[in-house]
């Protein structure tokens, strides 16, 4: 593992009162790992303030202490004015660009010193100190190597949380991301309590019909390419009103296509808002996604990553994401 800079070590020790905060439309890893690093630093009598830009969604709404997350901007400047000035730090996790910290960006940054622990490779460096390793199979991870290297203690639920983080950014462990280091660390999970069928219960078994009747939708628009190289999956807003289902509900729906025998890039185009279209893509292989989404000024893993498009259609960027996968596979 690389040694974490002394100087974050300090600052987080002498820390009174931190704030934790993660990407927008935050996945398992980012919640896991913000929800176990706030008990981790509470049972180290810090003062803790948990905030997202939305509330959790119904997907991880099991994960412990979801419930002391906070949407109110207001009360997080309160938390940092009643602090004082040199108490406070703030910390992001499993972000990888300022801008995906939201529309509270600015506020958030300007909570000083501002440590960023993260693990994607196309990362773009951004607050006061980074620990960045794009070598770790998630955020997950990194938090539980903190807690190590602090000594602290890893309760139940937030061994329950960081075993969250860490399997659903492998894939349940599938994924090329995990190492032999990330099974230990699952291991030492485990002896501290976690039963991982109740976590793939919670994760894997959780769908509404709202989100089932969307995941009938969106394989119907299932197309090839590339002789079979590129599986393309897309949603519409149409298709969000016509099912009840959210956003939330499509997380995972990418590995459907790159589950095809044939398929090296897995593609999902999703009409978020009109004007504006995510793109999330999954690779098997040689292929490095992160090249691609990169391209596009979005960025990620290997064989995980995304990027946005705005003031374009989905057919338009089908059509552009094709031509740069197409010619990247040749």
């Amino acid at each position: 593992m690389k040694k974490i800079s002394e100087q974050v070590l300090k600052i987080v020790n002498a820390a009174t009162h931190v704030v934790l905060v993660t990407h927008i439309h935050p996945d398992g890893d980012a919640l896991g790992s913000l929800l176990a690093l706030a008990d981790i630093l509470e049972g180290q009598g810090k003062k803790v303030f948990r905030y997202l830009e939305e509330p959790v969604s119904h997907l991880y709404d099991f994960l412990p202490d979801c419930d002391l997350i906070e949407t109110d901007l207001t009360a997080l400047e309160r938390f940092a004015e009643m602090a004082g000035q040199g108490n406070v730090i703030s910390i992001s996790l499993d972000c990888g660009d300022c801008d995906r910290l939201g529309e509270a960006k600015r506020d958030l940054l300007a909570i000083s010193p501002f440590i960023v622990i993260d693990h994607h490779h196309g990362h773009r460096a951004f607050g006061d100190l980074l620990w960045l390793e794009p070598d770790r199979s998630s955020t997950g991870e990194l938090v539980y190597e903190l807690a190590q290297l602090m000594g602290a203690a890893v309760s139940k639920k937030a061994a329950f949380s960081l075993y969250v983080a860490i399997s659903t950014d492998t894939g349940s462990f599938r994924y090329e991301n995990t190492s032999s280091r990330t099974l230990q660390i699952a291991a030492d999970l485990v002896d501290s309590g976690v039963h991982p069928e109740e976590v793939a219960d919670k994760v894997y078994d959780n769908y509404t019909l709202e989100r089932l009747r969307l995941m009938e939708m969106v394989l119907a628009t299932l197309q090839i390419y590339a002789a079979g190289q590129i599986g393309l999956i897309q949603v519409s807003a149409e298709m969000f009103e016509r099912s009840g289902a959210t956003a939330a509900d499509v997380e995972g729906f990418v590995n459907y296509p790159r589950a095809l025998r044939s398929v090296r890039v897995a593609v999902f185009l999703k009409e978020v808002k009109k004007g504006m279209i995510s793109v999330s893509l999954r690779a098997k292989g040689d292929c490095d996604v992160a090249v691609i989404a990169g391209s596009f000024g979005g960025g990620g893993h290997r064989n995980a990553a995304g990027f946005r498009v705005v003031d374009k259609n989905l057919a338009e960027v089908q059509k552009a994401v094709l031509e740069a996968l197409e010619k990247a596979l040749a």
